[in-house]
């Protein structure tokens, strides 16, 4: 499943169009590698997203679409979430 696709339907983005802008930007890594909005995911692989001030790390749990679609915090494993305290220093 396609990265940008696997973060709107999880919720961890809620739009698309959104998940596109933030992984054209550079500002997400798939196992520490900068992904590409059509990059796809594997079972196991570790996100790293930031988001304005907020760093979060998942990790991918299923990409059964049907599966996420009925319960979708259950379908990755926030492995850490930290707040960039310096951004506005």
């Amino acid at each position: 499943m396609r990265i940008d696709k696997y973060l709107k339907i999880t919720r961890i983005i809620k739009r698309r169009v959104i998940s596109k802008e933030v992984i054209d930007a550079g500002f997400a890594k798939i196992n520490g590698k900068i992904a590409k909005p059509s990059s796809n995911l594997n079972i196991g692989d570790i996100i790293e997203i930031r988001l304005g001030s907020s760093i979060i790390k998942v990790e991918v749990i299923t990409i059964n679409e049907r599966e996420i679609q009925k319960n979708p915090q259950e379908s990755y494993k926030l492995i850490e979430r930290q707040k960039d305290e310096n951004q506005f220093r």
